[in-house]
């Protein structure tokens, strides 16, 4: 049954601002200086990083500054992402109607709340998204750009990819849906290792390979899901910005890898926004 109240922020005040000011005025500005995007035209899914802004926010700005000129036909967003701190089997839907931010609170897509729990592997738990921040994250870019929209937050735990391939099928839509894929790369690998892995494994990306693991993405399961639908769909991935958390903001001894990606119709290109 779908709980009343919203799920409110859990990392708000950590992983960017608490004060709705500061917070518009940062992501507004991470967007103004998003470049490399000029070629890509309405994505229908974005791979995005979820670290705190100051790590990985204009890598994720350059995903999201994608949606400039299709953002006024966008409703509905699925997002996806993996599972921190609460093992599941599955996937797990909040109980919550609503998921609030400091710039507000968007609503959760009630129809395809109740769709997609027909399937066997999906449970209805709050605890799985109560500290969860991989979909908390991205909520304030997508406010910012959207006019009135709603969601349906997936959690991915112990699932096949081909399952997620699944679900994303049904949850497809039109041009009114976009899908977010929420997932960082190679974690704490020295500043020049975390380079070359994380670049063969965004080569896997744009080639559509799905056969990424959780050393290489901590999202693995969620894109390699997105990349057969991706590749059943004639879709082609165009590769916006990597980097990591020694390019950002952290020190090179131990690094995080961040990548912000496009799935749309045409060829597919690189354009780094450095």
């Amino acid at each position: 049954m779908a709980s009343a109240a919203p799920r409110p922020p859990a990392v708000a005040g950590q992983f960017y601002p608490a004060d709705p000011l500061v917070l518009r005025a940062q992501i507004d500005e991470l967007l103004a200086c998003a470049l490399g995007v000029d070629e890509v035209v309405a994505p229908k899914a974005l791979i995005v990083p979820h670290a705190g802004y100051i790590y990985s926010g204009a890598v994720a700005a350059c995903a999201y500054a994608t949606l400039t000129a299709c953002a006024p036909r966008i409703r509905r967003v699925i997002m996806l992402g993996p599972t921190h701190r609460v093992a599941v089997n599955g996937f797990a839907l909040p109980a919550a109607r609503g998921f609030a931010t400091p710039l507000g609170t968007v609503a959760v897509a009630h129809d395809d709340w109740l769709a997609v729990q027909r399937r066997g592997d999906v449970i209805v738990d709050d605890r799985p998204h109560a500290a969860e921040h991989c979909l908390e994250v991205q909520l304030p870019f997508l406010q910012r750009l959207l006019g009135a929209f709603e969601v349906l937050p997936l959690l991915v735990g112990n699932a096949q990819s081909e399952a997620v391939a699944e679900v994303l099928d049904a949850l497809w839509g039109g041009d009114e849906t976009l899908v977010v894929v929420s997932s960082d790369l190679s974690h704490y690998l020295s500043y020049p290792q975390s380079c070359r892995y994380d670049r063969a494994t965004v080569d896997e990306i744009l080639h559509l390979h799905a056969t990424l693991d959780h050393h290489q993405a901590c999202g693995a399961t969620p894109i390699n899901g997105l990349l057969r639908v991706a590749a059943r769909r004639g879709l082609q991935a165009h590769l916006l910005d990597l980097r990591n958390s020694g390019d950002t903001a952290g020190d090179r001894n131990r690094v995080v890898g961040y990548a912000a990606l496009a799935f749309c119709k045409g060829n597919a290109h690189e354009r780094f926004c450095h």
